[in-house]
């Protein structure tokens, strides 16, 4: 057998749940900051790997496109921006207090299981406070 076929037996053939407004803007938006993502990655991909020189203009526009959709699911999630980037510095605190350390990123003492797990919750510093999910 071939690979396609093997692997379309995992393969639907129409979603198996329907999705509310909500969910699609989430998902629109998630799927947009992958695309400008991904441009920001081709960019630095070429003006480095392949040696066409850094085309910061780009970069720079390619950046505030990922913000807006940044912007855009805090919006949509009804979190405020500012949050997310002061928990991700505290989260950066503890991780380095030192200021980075190779050694550091390999402890990773901040990171606990439950972070990991799939949650549906609009208190999302429920998890910055340490408390159970």
């Amino acid at each position: 057998m071939k690979y396609q076929e093997l692997a379309a037996r995992t393969l639907i053939d129409k979603p198996d749940a329907t999705y509310s407004d909500q969910d699609l803007m989430v998902i629109w938006n998630a799927i947009g900051l992958a695309g400008e993502a991904g441009e920001v990655a081709e960019i630095v991909k070429k003006g480095i790997f392949h040696q066409h020189g850094l085309d910061k203009g780009k970069l720079f526009k390619e950046l505030g496109d990922c913000l807006w959709y940044i912007a855009a699911l805090c919006t949509k999630l009804g979190w405020d921006m500012e949050d997310v980037m002061a928990y991700n510095i505290d989260k950066l605190r503890e991780r380095y207090p030192e200021g980075y350390r190779p050694e550091d990123s390999l402890k990773r003492v901040d990171v606990k299981t439950s972070e990991a797990q799939n949650w549906k919750d609009d208190d999302p510093w429920k998890y910055a406070r340490g408390e159970d999910v």
